[in-house]
């Protein structure tokens, strides 16, 4: 039987390897954006590692791994449809004008090492929901997969509609203030939030499985609090006028009715 920490260090390797190739393939095309189609790609990589090793509950560890393929597969190919072929995202090119020379190694560390490290974070739930026999899926679990189906909805819609918003001239300059826009700043975090709670939650059933919160803890703050509503909005403050009358009226993650201003 596989323990934890045979998951833990199947898995820690699995990554290290994924991004050290993501790293050498970054120099070869001169762009550091690939890590952003890969950060998806990585938790389906972890759940199928997993799911190779552990011998827990088998209808959990299908779960958890279906459901995370689903999440993590969706993610890159929307990632890859709106990146590839637009060059380098503007965040890796600071960095690189920053660092000048130095950037391949700081960009080893800083930006594919450390995603690996918070990659293998924030899939603890997948990771420890595989390890113990425990009970079968009951209804922590089911809430979960609740959880998880809101969350892929907010994604899966937010996206579209953004991309929607987007493809129209008409457009140019303006904030999307509709649809699921409407009621949250940013339907696309709070949908991802969603998904790792899910996760967490039918991952918990399975004793040591509860350790695994901490992943969707973890993607929650990095969500609001660090890559994710934060930086985006300094950007989005400063290139859109009509973005400050939004916050006013918009809540920036959980989806309320706007406030009347």
């Amino acid at each position: 039987m596989s323990g934890s920490a045979d998951i833990l260090l199947a898995s820690a390797i699995a990554i290290a390897i994924l991004m050290f190739a993501m790293w050498l393939f970054s120099l070869t095309i001169k762009n550091a954006s690939i890590v952003d189609i890969v950060w998806g790609l990585g938790f389906v990589l972890v759940a199928w590692v997993t799911h190779s090793v552990a011998d827990g509950n088998d209808a959990r560890g299908w779960l958890l791994t279906l459901l995370t393929t689903a999440w993590g597969l969706r993610l890159a190919t929307y990632l890859s449809w709106r990146n590839i072929g637009h060059g380098e995202d503007y965040r890796y090119k600071a960095m690189r004008k920053h660092h000048g020379a130095k950037f391949p190694l700081v960009s080893l560390f800083t930006v594919f090492i450390l995603q690996g490290v918070l990659m293998w974070l924030v899939s603890l739930p997948v990771q420890l929901g595989q390890v113990s026999q425990g009970p079968d899926i009951g209804v922590l679990g089911f809430v979960g997969v609740a959880f998880f189906a809101i969350g892929l909805f907010f994604e899966t819609v937010g996206d579209i509609q953004l991309a929607q918003f987007k493809a129209s001239t008409a457009n140019a300059g303006k904030v999307m203030q509709t649809g699921l826009w409407k009621y949250t700043r940013h339907p696309n975090y709070f949908g991802d939030a969603c998904v790792w709670w899910g996760l967490a939650l039918i991952a918990a059933e399975a004793e040591i499985g509860i350790v695994g919160i901490v992943g969707a803890v973890v993607m929650s703050i990095l969500l609001r609090k660090v890559s994710g509503v934060t930086l985006l909005e300094k950007s989005l403050k400063k290139r859109k006028e009509d973005y400050n009358e939004y916050v006013a009226r918009t809540s920036a993650f959980i989806p309320r009715p706007p406030k009347k201003i």
